[in-house]
């Protein structure tokens, strides 16, 4: 699990492929639910949060430039 904080400290390159590959993921997880494969809901939770976190910072640095330029 990552934390705001320590995603903070990333640069938007390694956050991007952080998120395609937490993409990436979700999509392989949702085929094994599909498909009728034992998934733990924790993990496809704990995956999907952890995009949203990515996204949040990802947004905030977007903001942060946008009004300081």
């Amino acid at each position: 699990m990552s934390k705001a904080n320590e995603l903070r400290g990333k640069s938007l390159d390694e956050l991007s492929s952080r998120l395609i590959e937490l993409r990436k993921k979700q999509f392989s997880l949702r085929m094994q639910m599909g498909s009728g494969q034992g998934v733990r809901a924790s993990e496809v939770r704990e995956t999907r949060k952890n995009i949203a976190r990515i996204k949040t910072v990802m947004k905030e640095n977007e903001q942060g430039k946008n009004t300081n330029g």
